[in-house]
């Protein structure tokens, strides 16, 4: 197989596995989120992930990673992101180096995480409900 027919192949994977987080991850609202990441960006590119808190307006939260990134400095610059746009509505932190994690804060409604797109290559990023 050449080399840019097993990119197409790996594009489409990472299409599907994409909306099957999407789909998993919005089946039941939790009040904490983890997301998991492993190994580095093989490119340069953006992840962006969904919060969406029950009966309010979903926020989307872009993080632009460069390429070579180590899954420590991916959790660091997702955690930075997702401190800025989400406020003091929720608490943010790194756990293991590698994970962030996200949660609700006082009256909060417990709320669905999904990644809805990801443009990097090589960088595993898995959700986990809490």
């Amino acid at each position: 197989m050449s080399r840019s027919n097993l990119r197409r192949v790996a594009a489409i994977g990472a299409a599907i596995t994409l909306g099957f987080l999407a789909i998993a991850a919005q089946a039941d609202p939790s009040n904490k989120w983890r997301i998991k990441f492993n190994h580095s960006a093989d490119n340069d590119g953006a992840i962006v992930f969904r919060i969406a808190p029950i009966g309010a307006e979903p926020i989307d939260v872009e993080t632009k990673i460069a390429k070579g990134a180590t899954e420590n400095e991916v959790a660091s610059l997702v955690r930075d992101s997702l401190k800025a746009a989400l406020g003091k509505n929720y608490r943010v932190s790194r756990d293991d180096f590698e994970d962030v994690l996200i949660k609700k804060a006082g009256k909060t409604p417990n709320f669905d995480l999904s990644l809805v797109s990801s443009s990097l290559s090589g960088l595993d990023i898995n959700l986990q409900r809490e």
